[in-house]
């Protein structure tokens, strides 16, 4: 991988290390007897996730701005101690001696505002993928002058053996995907628990009718009568992908 970097390095850290921590609270929080409109674990995994960033950040980039989706207010309440001793608890595993004032702190990190230079997490993207077991992705980006500098998901559901220019049909399970880009370096992709990076590139393909379309798997995201326009207009044969959050891109990137 030719992509070296102080910030890329923390960035590939920073999100391995926090989507082991979702994982965990995935594995231990969603259950078959997780009520449909029970969000409890994806409460618990946003705010830890973002307080383990905004701990690493901390000690790399401790000047550096984070813009993200929470903050610690509702979590200083009585009625969300037991929510704020889940979070603890968890951060806890992966920053020992953490203390809930301290990852009040840490997620707090994510309410700065935009600037010249600025870090930005969606700590879990695809909420209805994570509860269900689907596809749902750790994202942070670096934004500098306004663009893009690099970006960095962590899919821990996607296996990275799909997304080889050889791989797999299978597109769940393995030990998950790291994805990397730097702005005129491409993107690269490798196991999410470690290994080389391999580059990967968009399809080559160029008529329309070979295409597939790429969408959300919740109809409620996306206009689907626009997209059946659009797949008419285009000749596309093929059946349209549904997949949760940015995890999609990942396959987008490789050409999948």
């Amino acid at each position: 991988m030719i992509l070296t970097s102080n910030e890329l390095d923390f960035a590939l850290h920073a999100v391995r290390q926090a989507s082991a921590l979702v994982k965990v609270v995935q594995a231990e929080l969603v259950t078959p007897a997780l009520t449909k409109d029970d969000r409890s674990p994806v409460t618990v995994a946003d705010y830890a996730a973002q307080a383990l960033i905004g701990k690493l950040l901390d000690e790399r980039f401790p000047d550096d701005p984070l813009v993200g989706e929470e903050d610690s207010t509702a979590l200083r309440t009585p009625e969300q101690a037991g929510t704020l001793e889940q979070i603890v608890a968890f951060t806890g595993r992966f920053v020992p001696g953490a203390t809930p004032e301290a990852v009040c702190r840490w997620i707090d990190r994510g309410s700065a505002g935009s600037g010249e230079r600025y870090w930005t997490v969606d700590p879990v993207d695809g909420t209805k993928g994570f509860v269900r077991g689907d596809q749902y992705a750790v994202a942070l980006a670096l934004v500098e002058g306004g663009q893009v500098r690099l970006g960095v998901l962590g899919c821990p559901n996607l296996d990275v053996a799909h997304l080889l220019p050889d791989g797999g049909a299978g597109m769940a399970g393995g030990a998950g995907t790291l994805v990397a880009a730097a702005r005129g370096e491409g993107a690269w992709i490798a196991a999410l628990d470690g290994g080389e990076f391999t580059r990967v590139r968009v399809s080559d393909r160029t008529d329309p009718a070979q295409a597939r379309l790429l969408r959300s798997f919740e109809t409620a995201h996306t206009n689907t009568g626009k997209i059946g326009e659009l797949v008419e207009a285009l000749g596309v044969a093929a059946p349209p992908v549904g997949l949760d959050s940015q995890a999609k891109y990942a396959l987008l990137a490789a050409g999948k």
